[in-house]
C-alpha cells in the first residue's frame, strides 16, 4: 500500500517535469527541412550537370558526395547536432544523417587508435542501417519477383 503511494507520488513529479512531446510540429518542421535538403540536393545536381557538363547520373554522385562532405564538415565543427535538435529526422533521414553518425563515431573514438578506436566503432550507428537496409532491399526484392514484377 505505501509503495504504491510512493510510486503514484513519483509519476506525478516525473508527469510534471516531463518536456512535453509536440509530434505534429516535429513533422511538420522534419517535412520541411526534409523537402529543403531534398532541394538542395537538385540544384547541386542541376548545376553540377550544367557548370561541369557532366550526366545526371555522375551529377547525382558528386551531389551525394557534397552533401556527405557538408554533413561531416558540420559534425567535426560541433553544430551539426543543434542543426538536429531543431530539424530533427529532417536532417537525419537523408545520407546527412549517414554521414553525422559515421563522423561522429570517428571523432569520438580517434584517441583510442586507428583500430579499436576508429575501425572498431565508426560503424557502431551505421551498421545497423546497413544490415537493416541490405535485409530489407533483399525481402522486397524476393515480394517484387514473387508478384511478378520481374528480375
Amino acid at each position: 500500500m505505501v509503495i504504491n503511494m510512493v510510486n503514484k507520488k513519483y509519476e506525478q513529479i516525473v508527469s510534471k517535469h516531463k518536456p512535453t512531446e509536440h509530434r505534429e510540429q516535429n513533422a511538420l518542421v522534419a517535412f520541411i527541412v526534409g523537402g529543403l535538403v531534398g532541394i538542395l540536393g537538385e540544384t547541386l545536381i542541376q548545376l553540377f550537370c550544367h557548370k561541369f557538363h557532366i550526366s545526371r547520373s555522375e551529377a547525382s554522385v558528386c551531389m551525394m558526395i557534397t552533401l556527405i562532405f557538408i554533413a561531416s564538415l558540420c559534425t567535426a565543427l560541433g553544430f551539426f547536432d543543434n542543426l538536429v535538435s531543431f530539424a530533427r529526422c529532417g536532417l537525419l533521414i537523408p545520407i546527412t544523417g549517414f554521414a553525422h553518425s559515421m563522423t561522429s563515431a570517428a571523432i569520438d573514438y580517434r584517441k583510442e587508435g586507428p583500430i579499436y578506436g576508429l575501425g572498431s566503432n565508426i560503424f557502431k550507428l551505421a551498421g545497423s542501417v546497413i544490415l537493416y537496409g541490405v535485409v530489407s532491399a533483399w525481402f522486397f526484392g524476393i515480394i517484387r519477383i514473387l508478384i511478378g514484377g520481374g528480375a
